[in-house]
């Protein structure tokens, strides 16, 4: 009997780990190869995890604009990020698409750059109510940002859909709702 194949992770916006301690409770063969995440309290985080055998033992990459996607094309099967929520919270400015956090454009084009076979992603509600604003997008002004990211998706070869879930379904003590986004590679569903 061989041995499972290994399930490789490239991790963006990576946190706190969230998203890579919830993939490895599913996926016992999962191993991620990078980490990439700017914010420094996060990875010192990450590389305590990391020390407690908590999370692989990986490079960390603190720049996402600039991340060598290419380098991985071949190589990761599941794409992950909780891309940054400030543009759409509720509790922020609702900058949307004319905040510079807003890093989709930047997975966007690194999906096409390292082609996984899975895209998941992770955003607050406020992603659904968000709307484009100006002209450079492939959709026009005004359309919700939920449903931009999902049409992005589709548009370089994934089959795309979007689902809300709360921390209370997993059994946690509080709700936090977030949105979720998974992508298939057309051909592998």
């Amino acid at each position: 009997m061989g041995h499972p194949k290994t399930v490789n992770h490239l991790s963006l916006c990576a946190g706190y780990g969230g998203i890579d301690l919830g993939l490895r409770s599913k996926i016992k063969n999962i191993r991620t190869v990078c980490y990439v995440e700017i914010e420094a309290f996060a990875i010192e985080n990450l590389v305590a995890k990391i020390e407690a055998k908590k999370l692989d033992l990986a490079p960390i990459y603190s720049d996402l604009k600039t991340f060598p996607f290419g380098k991985f094309r071949g190589c990761v099967d599941i794409l992950s990020g909780g891309f940054p929520c400030q543009p759409f919270s509720g509790a922020g400015k609702k900058a949307g698409t004319e905040d510079p956090r807003h890093l989709f454009p930047y997975i966007l084009k690194g999906i096409t750059e390292c082609e996984p076979d899975i895209v998941f992603l992770e955003n607050v509600e406020g992603i659904i109510s968000s709307k484009l604003k100006g002209d450079e997008w492939s959709d026009p002004e005004g359309t919700p940002v939920l449903l931009h990211v999902l049409r992005e998706l589709e548009r370089v070869g994934y089959e795309s859909t979007s689902s809300i879930f709360s921390a209370a379904e997993d059994g946690a003590s509080h709700q936090r709702r977030r949105v979720f986004i998974m992508g298939v590679r057309k051909g592998l569903s």
